[in-house]
């Protein structure tokens, strides 16, 4: 089965990647988070991706558009949504690259953040596989939670310290 896997960071798709492969999934990621703010933020992000790729011999599919203003303008007006839009924007895009590159199903690493509301990436990512004609695989990764963690920091990758919203930005650090 070849799987395309929605990678937010390098850090939380490492415990994914590990896992769909021990159940002998080949796994190719997709980035493609136009939600990260500020800019040096989200290249941090994507490089940190990048490079978790290239150690774990992972295809990496960069979808490398930096779009704030269109973020923003889907979730400035009723923020309190903003999770709801950044999933399905998120997903949609993951489902659209599955379909047109062949693959099997999509997933995502937003599924191993014991952070994100599941229910609701859940179902944002089965409307996008109807959407799109291509299957969802649904895996909870969140009991390798601290596996992930132990092994970003073993290799080095850049951990960052919220979801990646300039939304979630404030709640982090205004606290």
């Amino acid at each position: 089965m070849r799987v395309l896997l929605h990678t937010c960071c390098g850090p939380c798709a490492l415990y994914p990647l590990t896992s769909l492969r021990a159940e002998g999934v080949d796994v190719t990621g997709f980035f493609f988070n136009h939600n990260i703010h500020p800019y040096q933020e989200y290249v941090r992000r994507r490089d940190a991706a990048q490079q978790m790729a290239d150690l774990e011999g992972m295809p990496l599919v960069l979808r490398d558009e930096y779009r704030l203003e269109e973020f923003l303008a889907n979730v400035a007006a009723e923020p309190d949504k903003r999770c709801g839009y950044c999933y399905a924007s998120r997903l949609d895009a993951v489902a659209a690259a599955a379909r047109e590159g062949g693959f099997d199903t999509f997933t995502s690493s937003l599924f191993y953040s014991r952070y994100q509301n599941h229910e609701l990436m859940r179902r944002k990512a089965e409307e996008s596989a109807a959407r799109y004609g291509v299957q969802f695989l649904y895996r909870d990764f969140r009991p390798g939670w601290q596996e992930g963690i132990r092994r970003s920091k073993e290799l080095g990758l850049y951990r960052q310290q919220y979801c990646g919203c300039v939304y979630s930005e404030k709640e982090r650090y205004c606290r």
